[in-house]
């Protein structure tokens, strides 16, 4: 018995240390494999006359990523794509220009499954509410008393549109009159409205003087819009019954010295083709306004203003003027409303 457990016990302590041997690298004797990866197995050297197939392939390391253009990277059966042609056509690849854009595409999907009748709802909604909408506003730009050295007097000046983004109804009125004395030059216009740009409106139609007599209709083209460094302009021919032809141009500025308090310096001048003695209108430059009003708005859409407005007229105008006994220039404080809805 004692014979047996010497015997079990030598094997054991051989066994322990055969497998410190193999778990231990730095032992005496023992060589450290090279961490490349997993040793390559020799293949013996073909026989003398044998058929010798196609080589395969060197194994890569398992430890190195494939990059993507690697074959390693690709498996059985796929195929990568050209990865350079694709960035040459990309259009991140391509130049600066400025190239139009590609046409709109015309086909509808859904058209393929329900049919053309059944989507025309739909996409009719679709465009309509993606800048197929009407809309509608009314602006009185000035509705003010002036206050001068002649008798107190009244102004206004407005319009109103309806339609989209490109097409557009407008309907202007302005005049003016005096405290006692009736309203004076006073004219209506209805015109179509054309977005010939992203800041300007092309605008053809009649207008209609009612004040003074005799009346007047007028075919009238012209154009407002936004011009660069913010200034509202707005220019207009006007070709009478008659023949006669007249000019108008103005325009304004705002400029906010607080979010609510806005000063806003304004001019118009009016010309003419040639002399329109029953209207007292003289050819060239007849007359002009200078204006600077002070505005706050309590809310945009509603703003009382002060300020003053200075008119003259000129050239063979101001002679007509003067042979009525009338002043050919004004001076004018004036206190009004700025508003729209």
């Amino acid at each position: 018995m004692i014979r047996r457990l010497a015997l079990m016990g030598a094997l054991l302590a051989i066994a322990a240390a055969s497998l410190a041997q193999e778990m231990d690298p730095n032992m005496p004797g023992m060589t450290k494999p090279a961490a490349t990866g997993p040793a390559q197995k020799s293949r013996p050297p073909p026989a003398a006359g044998a058929i010798q197939g196609p080589a395969s392939p060197p194994k890569s390391n398992p430890s190195t990523p494939a990059s993507p253009a690697s074959p390693a990277a690709v498996m059985p059966g796929m195929t990568m794509p050209k990865q350079a042609d694709a960035a040459a056509a990309s259009a991140t690849a391509s130049a600066a220009g400025n190239a139009p854009p590609p046409p709109p595409p015309t086909d509808h999907y859904a058209e393929h499954s329900f049919g053309a009748a059944a989507m025309a709802a739909s996409e009719a909604a679709f465009s309509r509410d993606n800048g197929g909408q009407h809309f509608s506003q009314i602006m009185l730009n000035l509705a003010e008393l002036q206050l001068g050295d002649s008798h107190p007097g009244y102004r206004w000046d407005g319009e109103g549109w309806f339609g989209g983004d490109i097409n557009r109804l407008v309907v202007k009125s302005e005049g003016d009159g005096a405290s006692g004395q009736g309203v004076g030059d006073t004219d209506v216009q209805a015109l179509y409205s054309r977005a010939v740009g992203p800041y300007f409106n092309l605008q053809a139609g009649l207008r209609q003087s009612i004040e003074p007599t005799p009346q007047r209709t007028y075919g009238a083209l012209g154009f407002e819009g936004l011009a660069p460094y913010w200034f509202e302009v707005e220019g207009a021919l006007f070709l009478s019954d008659r023949g006669d032809l007249l000019a108008r141009l103005e325009g304004y500025y705002d400029q906010n010295l607080t979010q609510r308090l806005i000063l806003q310096p304004r001019v118009e001048l009016n010309f003419a083709a040639q002399d329109v003695p029953q209207d007292h209108i003289g050819s060239g430059l007849s007359d002009a306004e200078l204006g600077l009003r002070l505005r706050y708005e309590i809310r945009r859409e509603f703003a009382p203003y002060i300020g003053v407005s200075w008119q003259r007229e000129v050239g063979r105008t101001a002679v007509f003027t003067r042979a009525e006994a009338d002043d050919v220039s004004s001076l004018n404080f004036v206190l009004g409303i700025r508003a729209w809805l």
